[in-house]
This record gives C-alpha cells, sequence and structure tokens, in this order.
C-alpha cells in the first residue's frame, strides 16, 4: 500500500475538526499546562515556509504534554487590527473588516492545513467588539486608577480624593505629574467638582498630555518606534517626523522597578530580560536646575553624577525643549530653526544610536551653575531627546565623551575636574570612585560620600532633589487611524470622561473614507453625527495596535462570557502561560506592555500572579535560500550563463523564483514566462545540458523570490514532511536556511516508516503479534528515551535523527512487530500527527486516537548490555569476533578463544607467548 500522505492527511484533518480532539475544559482532575504562541497579524500574503516554526515547536510541546497526562490550553486568534488593512481601504474604499476577514479566512485554512492542536472553540480576534468591549473596559479601568508608592500597587481613585479630602494631596505618596499642585484638605475641598477632577486627571494611570510622537504625514498617523525604521515608516517607507501632540499615554513608568524585579522571576533568555532593563534604564541621582540668565525661569537637569558639576562647560536642550523659542536670540533664530526643522525628519532611534556624527546649534542664551554661578552657554542638540528626563543635560566633557566630542567640535571649554585635588587622586579609592570636584563643599570627599552631601546642599537652597529616574518613558496610547479600538471617551468642557460601562463596546462608526479629515482630524471625525448622548464629542483617535494583544492570553481562558473579561474560576485555573512561543523582535513592545497590563490586572484583583508568561522561547528565523541567474552584460540578444560558466563572462545576477528551480536547476521554459523582462529569443547558455543557477541565503521576502509557501510544500510532501523537516533544519532558537533540496530525506523516511506496516509490493499489512526482541527493545528504547528528553528541553532537531534511526534500525532487524511499532508510533506522534493517527489505526484502534495515549515510559533495563562482542585480534589483526556473557571473566574468555576453532587454524599449533584481555573491549592474542 503506498503511503497517501493527501489522503491521510485530509481524513485526521476532518476527524479532529468533527470530534472537536482539542478542545479543552476549563476543570479537570489532569494538572493544567497552558500553551501560547504569540498573535499572528493576519496578512494578506498569508503564510510562508517561516511562519509556521514556532508554531510547530510549541504545538510538539502541547501534544506531548497531552501524552504526559496534562490538560493542554492551546489556542489560536489573530491579532486584527492594524494599519496594512487601513491603508488597503484607503486605496480601494473597502472596509478593513472585508479584508481582514478574508486574511483570516486564509490564515486558518493554512494553518489547519499542517494539523495544529489549538482549540479552534476559543478563537479571538481583537477586532471584533465582542472583544475590544474588554480591552476598551481596561482602559476605562486604569483611567480609574492611581499607582500609589507605599502601597506599591494601582488603587482607585475614588481612595485617592477620599485623602485628599481629608488630609490635602500631601497626605498621598503616589506617581503623578510634575506640576501637581500643593493643597491642604480646606483647599481641596474649597475647589469645585470641575476642578477636583481636573486635578485628578494628573495621577490617572492613562491621561492625556503633550507627548512628542513619530508622526508620518503621508499615513496620517502616530508610529511606534518599532514601526519607524531608518528616519521612514516600515510600512510604506514614508518620511516621519518628530511632532509634539496632544496624546492618550499609558503611566508604565509608575510600574518600573516591578518590571525590573519580574524579570528575576521569570525562565527569559537573558537577552531579553537585558533588551528590557536597558529600556527601562533605571538611573540614581540628582536633579538640579539651572537658572536663565536674565530670566525667572529655570532648566532642570537630571545627573547620576551630580559630583561632576564644577566640569559643566555647556549644557545641551532637546531640539523640541519647550524653552527652545525663548532662549532663542535673533541672531541666532534662522540657524535654530533650520537645526529644529532638520531634527523632526530624524527618528528617535536614529538619534540614540548616531554616537559618532556630532551636531548641534547655539541659542544664544546662557544658563547660570547653581554651585559657582558661573556662565554656561546653552545649546541644542539631537542627541537629548525631549521624552528623556527633562529634555536637557549638563555636560561635563571632561567625563564624557560624547560631551567631550561636542565640545571639541565646538571649541568650547573642558575643565579636568582633578587638576585641583590631585592628591585626592593618589588616594587608594580615587580610581575606583572616578571624578571628584574642586569645591570647598566636598574637598577631601570620596564619591559615595560626596554625592548625598551634594545632594542636600542643592534641596537646602530649593537648587534641586535626589531623584530616580528611567529611560523608559510612559506609552504613547493613541493613532490618528480609523481601523483601531476606538477610546471610550467624550469630552465636557474640555476635559475627558469615560462613557458609562454599560455602553461598552463603543463601535467603530461608519465612515465615508479612511483618511483624514480636510482639517486634519483623524478619519473617525468623519464619522456623521457621533456624539456620545447625541451631545459629547467622543476621542477621536484609536488605540494602538499593541493595546488588544497586551491581555489576550486571559479571553482564551473564557472567549464567550458576555459579562467579563473572563471568569475567576477559568483565570484561577489557568493562572499564567507556560510555554510561551513568539520572536525576540517584541522584546520592548509587547512584551514589555503586557507584563505592565497583567501587573495592573493583578492589582484591581483580575490576574492571579504577577507575570503572565513563566518560560519565553523565541524561535529563530528561517532565511530564505535564493537563486540567481546570470545575464551577460550589454548582450543582444540577452543572454543568460550558467552559474558554473560565470565567470567567462562579466554578468549581473539576477534574483530568479526558487519555486521554479528544482537541485538549483532552472525550468527556463516557466523562467521566461514569469518574467516580463526576459524577451522570446533570449539566450541560455547551458553546462552539461542545463541551466544551473548560484544561491546565496538571505532574508525571505518577496523581492528576492525567494518565498516558499507552506501549501505548495503541504502538495507535493504532505504536513508531517513539512512539520519535520522544520524542526530538522536546526535548534528551534537559532536561524537557519531553508533548502527544498533537502526535503525529500525527511519524506523518505516517512515512506519508510510505513514500509515497516505494509508490505510495498503487494500493500498487506505486515504487522505481527510477536514478541519483541532485546535488539528491537534496545533500539526502541534509545530512540524513548532520547525523544522523550528532547522534547523537555524544546532541542526537537535532535530528535529527527532518533526517529530516522531507530526506523533504520528496525528495518534492519525486519521487525513488523506490533508492540514495537505502537510505542515508535507514540513517540513519532507529536511531531508528524496525521501519519501517526493513521497508523495507529493500523495498529487495531479504530476507535481511537493516538493523540491521548500515554508517552511510553523508558525503561532503561533494555539498554544494559547482556553480552559483548569481542574482536579477537592474533598479532595485531583481527580475525573472529566471539560473544561473552557482559560479565565474563578474563580467565574464562581467554580459555574459550584458544579453543575456538578459527582461532586455533591461525596459531598454528604454536602456543600463544601472551594473551590479553581487556574487559568489554577486544582480545589480543601474541604468538
Amino acid at each position: 500500500m503506498e503511503y497517501a500522505f493527501r489522503d491521510i492527511e485530509k481524513k485526521w484533518q476532518a476527524f479532529w475538526e468533527k470530534n472537536q480532539t482539542y478542545r479543552v475544559e476549563n476543570q479537570s482532575d489532569k494538572p493544567k499546562y497552558y500553551v501560547l504562541d504569540m498573535f499572528p497579524y493576519p496578512s494578506g500574503a498569508g503564510l510562508h515556509v517561516g511562519h509556521p516554526l514556532g508554531y510547530i515547536a510549541s504545538d510538539i510541546f502541547s501534544r506531548f504534554k497531552r501524552m504526559k497526562g496534562f490538560n493542554v490550553l492551546h489556542p489560536m486568534g489573530f491579532d486584527s487590527f492594524g494599519l496594512p488593512a487601513e491603508q488597503y481601504a484607503i486605496q480601494t474604499g473597502q472596509h478593513p473588516a472585508v479584508t481582514t476577514e478574508q486574511n483570516i479566512s486564509r490564515y486558518i485554512e493554512q494553518l489547519k492545513n499542517i494539523g495544529f492542536s489549538f482549540d479552534w472553540s476559543r478563537e479571538v480576534r481583537t477586532s471584533n467588539p465582542d472583544y475590544y468591549k474588554w480591552t476598551q473596559w481596561i482602559f476605562q479601568e486604569l483611567f480609574q486608577h492611581y499607582y500609589d508608592k507605599d502601597a506599591d500597587k494601582a488603587l482607585p481613585v475614588s481612595e485617592l480624593t477620599a485623602r485628599f479630602a481629608a488630609a490635602g494631596t500631601k497626605s498621598v505618596n503616589a506617581v503623578c505629574d510634575e506640576d501637581v499642585p500643593v493643597l491642604s484638605a480646606d483647599e481641596w475641598n474649597a475647589l469645585s467638582e470641575t476642578e477636583q477632577y481636573a486635578i485628578t486627571l494628573k495621577y490617572r494611570l492613562t491621561y492625556v498630555a503633550d507627548a512628542v510622537v513619530n508622526w508620518c504625514p503621508a499615513l496620517g498617523t502616530v508610529l511606534a518606534n518599532d514601526e519607524v525604521k531608518d528616519g521612514v515608516s516600515e510600512r510604506g517607507g514614508y518620511p516621519v517626523e518628530q511632532k509634539l501632540m496632544r496624546q492618550w499615554m499609558m503611566r508604565i513608568t509608575a510600574y518600573a522597578d516591578r518590571l525590573l524585579n519580574g524579570l528575576n522571576t521569570v525562565d527569559w533568555s537573558e537577552s531579553i530580560k537585558e533588551q528590557q532593563r536597558n529600556w527601562i534604564g533605571r538611573s540614581q541621582g540628582a536633579s538640579v536646575r539651572f537658572p536663565i540668565e536674565n530670566s525667572e525661569r529655570q532648566i532642570e537637569v537630571f545627573t547620576t553624577r551630580v559630583d561632576t558639576i564644577y566640569g559643566v562647560t555647556f549644557l545641551v536642550l532637546a531640539p523640541e525643549h519647550e524653552y527652545v523659542d525663548e532662549l532663542t536670540t535673533p541672531e541666532q533664530k534662522a540657524a535654530v530653526d533650520a537645526y529644529v526643522d532638520a531634527t523632526k525628519r530624524r527618528s528617535e532611534l536614529d538619534r540614540m544610536m548616531e554616537v559618532k556624527k556630532v551636531s548641534g546649534v547655539f541659542t544664544g542664551s546662557y544658563c547660570l551653575n547653581p554651585f559657582n554661578g558661573e556662565k554656561v552657554p546653552i545649546y541644542l542638540a539631537d542627541y537629548v531627546l525631549a521624552g528623556y528626563g527633562t529634555g536637557a543635560v549638563m555636560a561635563v566633557p571632561s567625563g564624557d565623551q560624547r560631551d567631550w566630542n561636542f565640545a571639541t567640535h565646538f571649541g568650547l571649554p573642558i575643565i579636568p575636574i582633578l587638576d585641583a585635588q590631585k592628591d585626592i587622586a593618589e588616594q587608594a579609592d580615587a580610581t575606583k570612585e572616578g571624578h571628584y570636584i574642586n569645591s570647598g563643599i566636598i574637598n577631601g570627599m570620596s564619591y559615595a560620600e560626596a554625592v548625598p552631601t551634594l545632594v542636600n546642599w542643592l534641596e537646602e537652597r530649593g537648587l534641586g532633589k535626589g531623584k530616580i529616574n528611567y529611560r523608559m518613558r510612559d506609552a504613547v496610547f493613541s493613532r490618528q487611524r480609523y481601523w483601531g479600538e476606538p477610546v471610550p471617551v467624550f469630552f465636557k468642557d474640555g476635559l475627558p470622561y469615560l462613557i458609562d460601562e454599560k455602553d461598552l463596546p463603543l463601535e467603530l462608526p461608519a465612515v465615508d473614507k479612511y483618511l483624514p479629515t480636510e482639517t486634519g482630524e483623524p478619519p473617525l471625525g468623519r464619522a456623521a453625527d457621533w456624539k456620545y448622548k447625541g451631545e459629547y464629542e467622543y476621542e477621536l483617535s484609536t488605540m494602538p495596535g499593541w493595546a488588544g494583544s497586551s491581555w489576550y492570553w486571559f479571553r482564551y481562558m473564557d472567549p464567550r462570557n458576555d459579562n467579563e473579561l473572563a471568569s475567576k474560576e477559568a483565570i484561577a485555573y489557568w493562572k499564567s502561560i507556560d510555554l510561551y512561543v513568539g520572536g525576540n523582535e517584541h522584546a520592548t513592545g509587547h512584551l514589555l506592555y503586557s507584563r505592565f497590563w497583567n501587573k495592573f490586572l493583578k492589582d484591581i484583583g483580575i490576574a492571579e500572579e504577577e507575570e503572565f508568561a513563566k518560560k519565553l522561547v523565541n524561535q529563530g528565523m528561517i532565511q530564505g535560500r535564493s537563486n540567481f541567474v546570470y545575464r551577460v552584460k550589454d548582450s543582444q540578444p540577452a543572454t543568460f550563463v550558467s552559474a558554473g560558466l560565470k565567470g567567462q563572462y562579466e554578468v549581473t545576477p539576477l534574483h530568479v523564483d526558487v519555486n521554479i528551480v528544482e537541485q538549483d536547476v532552472l525550468d527556463v521554459e516557466k523562467f521566461k514566462q514569469s518574467r516580463t523582462d526576459v524577451p522570446a529569443d533570449a539566450v541560455f547558455i547551458l553546462e552539461d545540458g542545463k541551466y544551473v543557477c548560484g544561491w546565496e541565503v538571505e532574508k525571505m521576502s518577496k523581492s528576492k523570490f525567494n518565498v516558499v509557501n507552506p501549501d505548495d510544500v503541504v502538495e507535493r510532501y504532505g504536513a508531517d514532511t513539512l512539520r519535520l523537516y522544520e524542526m530538522f533544519l536546526g535548534p528551534l532558537t537559532d536561524s537557519k536556511p531553508w533548502n527544498t533540496n533537502g526535503i525529500s530525506g525527511t519524506f523518505n523516511f516517512l515512506r519508510k516508516l510505513w514500509r515497516l506496516f505494509f508490505d510495498e509490493q503487494t500493500g498487506k499489512n505486515v504487522v505481527t503479534e510477536d514478541a519483541a526482541t532485546p535488539e528491537e527493545l534496545k533500539a526502541l528504547h534509545k530512540a524513548i528515551k532520547k525523544v522523550g528528553e528532547d522534547i523537555e528541553v524544546l532541542s526537537f532537531n535532535t530528535s529527527v535523527p532518533a526517529f530516522m534511526v531507530l526506523a533504520n534500525d528496525l528495518t534492519s532487524l525486519k521487525c513488523h512487530k506490533k508492540a514495537i511499532l505502537s510505542d515508535f508510533v507514540k513517540i513519532l506522534a507529536p511531531f508528524a500527527p496525521h501519519i501517526a493517527e493513521e497508523l495507529w489505526e493500523v495498529l487495531g484502534n479504530e476507535a481511537g486516537t493516538v493523540t491521548f495515549q500515554e508517552f511510553p515510559v523508558f525503561n532503561p533495563a533494555f539498554l544494559v548490555e547482556n553480552s559483548f562482542e569481542y574482536p579477537i585480534q592474533i598479532n595485531g589483526k583481527v580475525r573472529a569476533t566471539l560473544s561473552f556473557p557482559a560479565d565474563a571473566q578474563p580467565k574464562d574468555i581467554e580459555a574459550e578463544v584458544l579453543a575456538n576453532e578459527t582461532v586455533q587454524k591461525w596459531l598454528e599449533g604454536k602456543t600463544p607467548k601472551k594473551v590479553v584481555v581487556v574487559p568489554k573491549r577486544i582480545v589480543n592474542v601474541v604468538i
């Protein structure tokens, strides 16, 4: 019987769907295990062979855990709001919901074709109102809470106002805006209700503020940092500029320390943890105010090295700083305006990463060093960011390389801080502590002693204070586009208010176009008569893409609940994700925001655990294997030369569609048909009658013609072959190239496995009930041990060779025994579920599925050697092999060797000079 993989795979996919094989309940006597893949965005291009890598790995692990007796939750859904669908809607006029639905249908079809064990009954989509109702509900909860530093958690704003009424604003130690007023209880109670409400807006965990954002005029929206590459939008390549805009913000900085500390409790890669630590960027130092010359204003800077303040020779502001216009003198206005305009066109990431290039401009104004009153010139420079710290930096060229480069470039003074205190530098601790200040305040002090003294000095004079700063800033939570979650807010007298919870979800209104209005409002401004209760203006921005993906694991626990985000019972059972699989590109975006929202949900009694994912695995990238043809330069007619001959010509390499290349040999006719730039009379110079393409490993992309569609692989070789081959390519976390040329080996393994069950000629079932031999059991249990241990540590690439070795061993042993083949099928089932189900049925298990069979238990007794084959050397050459019990004594081995007929022949009647027996190695006879 032929291995008819197409029929087998369709049969079992239909069986799983009909019988809801992978449907899971929220309660079970079994221990729970929650496996989750990062939310995919359903693009119109569908999947290529690189996308399923992580899904295959998580599916293998899910199937393995089921066989190990766990109640496994393994769901799938779609992060279905996003800019691509909206851009397509702008181009075509088609509603984004239509294309999104089409794309999701395509994704589901592809995923089901690969045989994933997802519980499709729990599918969620962020763009469905019954889902984003709860995203909006979380937003409302954030709005109604503030962060209490003493409690170290979020508390209701109602408690905040009660404490203000009882003891004034000083009674609360909270995370809030810098400009909150200090009021007594009487002063607070004397305010109107609207005035009190306005003050609470400075404390809430989501709030409206002016923020510098990545504004893309062509797309008409704000972009996140990870949506901007090299100063242009990742989507479309449009210019992006820095712009100060009124935005909704999320006060993620309130959770900075908890986000840092939580990294010590999760099993995530150190590289991901380090990226998050660097992004949060906690530093301890001082806030110092530099008075502006001839002004009542002061410029506040944050520094971690307040002990170097006597080395300050200039101050640098971000080009977006609020004082720029005021500080710019008439003589410098043209230069400053040009510099500010140029900076707008650079992303913050570009500005942070550029360390060698020096640029800046003098404002024409000065400030005063608060310690000695010396004048300090004020410059603008794009390496200072408005949103980090105070947007101002005190520059100490002798202590910072970037400041030194800037000072050297502009001819500014560089003060050697230690010159006046060389005797201090000679102290034992001086080389450890670094800079010391030439000041009567702290002469002779070490760094550790100097900093608290300086901070006290500043605080006593109202010139500054000790402060902990974070590189991370509050997250921008507004997008000026249509296809996103509406913000459940309306405005009254210029202040934001929440719509009633009973009015959730606030659904997207119909609009005539998906573009900003003619007056510059977001697309929602086009909605006719879209007002809350017919009177109040709604917020016209929508939520960012990360909103719906920052809590979705909870919805999978109870996806059809209309009354709450998920029931307490469901959350209490599943708790958190046990294994989370996805790309490392989300290190400082999705993962950080998700941890933030999870911690907030724990504060308000929703989440059970502080961290949402116990273990995180980042799969590597499957790269494309590009093929090239070589066009001879200036050839007429156009001439293409085979790779082995290209050295004889001056050629231009051109990418060619890998799907018309097999074993690097080009299908010339298909190539001609596929390219409009190849004339009909093109000449092809062949080698050995074939056109051989060159190749190179590159990122898989349409532009390189190296995208391989998994549907094509499944059609040609089957889903089980695809699954095994992707695992076989290399370690899960490594990047590796796709090469269709190598997939036939995996396919041949499955065919060899099939032949252990069926006679290749007659198609007859050859499985027997015979008892297994020690050799067969040994081969089987070596594989059970290897595969079981590999799956536990996600080392799937080393499991596939173990299957191949076992198939080869059983073929050599002519083993067709049910006792052996049953366990072989079970250990293979997580990797190749379709063929495993079919062979499980062939073994006589017609009514069942292999899905919930117990994973075979390794028995070390079967690997114990009961005998050993000794090679027998006579004068250094092996002349025979003899088997002896593993515990045979050397003297007994020697006696039997010398009595052996073959050995006697080679001795030719001579008496050996000596016989050396090396236990479990060799016997050497010397004559």
